[in-house]
């Protein structure tokens, strides 16, 4: 398989993925959204709350530097700039939700 499509199969499944966690989310900070802090830390302390927000986390990044990368080979012409543009992308996408991940799980 060539690799274009495999990452338009990977976005367009990452999309279909972050629409129902998106509104699981949206739901969700809406309904804790004038609460208090004790309220919100219950939220995220919930093993079900923990185990979404991090999939919603892996998943909005993963989307997000799909795309990201699209646009740096679309509009990037130097190779060595779209090589470190890419690989930075590609780090931080999977630094951020990883600290995200752990901050949240020490709650």
């Amino acid at each position: 398989m060539i690799a274009a499509t495999k990452k338009w199969i990977f976005l367009k499944i990452s999309g279909a993925l972050l629409i129902p966690l998106m509104l699981w989310f949206i739901l969700n900070l809406i309904r804790i959204y004038d609460q208090g802090y004790d309220e919100v830390i219950t939220f995220f302390t919930n093993s079900s709350s923990k185990f979404l927000f991090s999939l919603f986390i892996i998943d909005a990044y993963f989307f997000s530097a799909i795309s990201i990368s699209e646009v740096f080979e679309d509009y990037i012409h130097n190779d060595k700039i779209k090589s470190v543009a890419n690989k930075l992308l590609y780090a931080s996408a999977v630094a951020i939700p990883i600290i995200t991940i752990i901050l949240i799980s020490r709650l």
